[in-house]
């Protein structure tokens, strides 16, 4: 897996515990290099990626960027509990960067925030996964309740219908993003149940990202097979399934007074592929990984 650079997963491995997790991306992407998903271990070289600085002395991770964090364990996992404080401290340290923290576990959050938390850090937005109702009616509650001053939810893997209406009207939730399965035994997604997401987000006036369709995708009572993510994610962009919704703010501020130089600062640029990404509302931007022109050379 090519490295990227919006994403620093300080920990890898997790443990399954919910039905969004039956076929985990991370567990087959891990089985096919001879991995086990299922071993949980400190990364030896990009724990500190956040506060890694160039030949020049400049941060690699430039203000104003958001970085996920987590994407192949999660931040929350109880056998996470020894290195967090140290995350923490690295996040604390970077107040120009927002830090998208995504869990499965919100009932662990509380007592696993760090003692100067008070009413949460504005660099961290934090969201919750709901693969189906069951799992949004456990776990947004929850999310409504802790202490973070942005919010959103994540229906992916989206494995059932969800509504989400009554949660969006606590004017909470800044963003929802939405995307169907994949990998091994990628169940459907549905077209209905994001037609039905997409109106909720879009009467409560939150922003709504469609990001793929998943391997199996049923629309208008046609099951679609699409085992290439380029093909999902362009499927999810032409549904007209986006929806920009209430501008987030996130007060950022400087650590030093470089920090917010010209240079140092985060410009997003897209590619002509990027067009019609699912995940262009709310992308990064590119990520410069060079793939692109090994497509197609001649562009570039």
């Amino acid at each position: 897996m090519s490295f990227l650079h919006d994403i620093w997963n300080p920990w890898h491995g997790c443990v399954k515990c919910s039905e969004g997790c039956q076929n985990c991306y991370m567990y087959f992407l891990d089985r096919q290099r001879g991995g086990d998903g299922g071993r949980i271990y400190k990364v030896r070289n990009n724990f500190d990626y956040p506060l890694q600085k160039d030949r020049d002395g400049r941060y690699k991770v430039k203000s104003g960027e958001q970085i996920r964090v987590c994407m192949t364990s999660d931040f929350f996992l109880a056998e996470a509990d020894g290195w967090r404080p140290e995350a923490w401290r690295i996040i604390k340290q970077r107040p120009d960067v927002v830090f998208f923290l995504l869990t499965k576990r919100p009932e662990r959050v509380r007592a696993c925030l760090p003692p100067d938390w008070n009413d949460g850090w504005e660099n961290v937005f934090f969201n919750v996964t709901c693969e189906n109702q069951e799992m949004a009616d456990e776990r947004i509650p929850l999310l409504l309740e802790l202490p973070f001053k942005h919010k959103g939810i994540m229906a992916a893997p989206f494995i059932g219908e969800v509504s989400i209406a009554g949660y969006l009207a606590s004017g909470q939730i800044e963003q929802v993003i939405a995307g169907g399965e994949n990998y091994d035994g990628s169940r459907p997604c549905l077209f209905d149940w994001v037609k039905k997401l997409h109106a909720e987000c879009v009467a409560a006036d939150v922003t709504f990202c469609f990001i793929e369709t998943g391997t199996y995708f049923i629309k208008d009572g046609k099951t679609y097979h699409m085992p290439d993510k380029r093909l999902q994610s362009e499927m999810a962009f032409r549904s007209g399934m986006q929806y920009k919704g209430r501008a987030q703010n996130f007060k950022l501020r400087q650590a030093q007074p470089s920090f917010f130089g010209e240079e140092n600062t985060y410009k997003k640029f897209f590619r002509e592929r990027c067009q019609t990404c699912g995940s262009r509302l709310i992308c990064n931007g590119c990520s410069n990984c060079g793939q692109c022109a090994k497509e197609n050379p001649s562009a570039f």
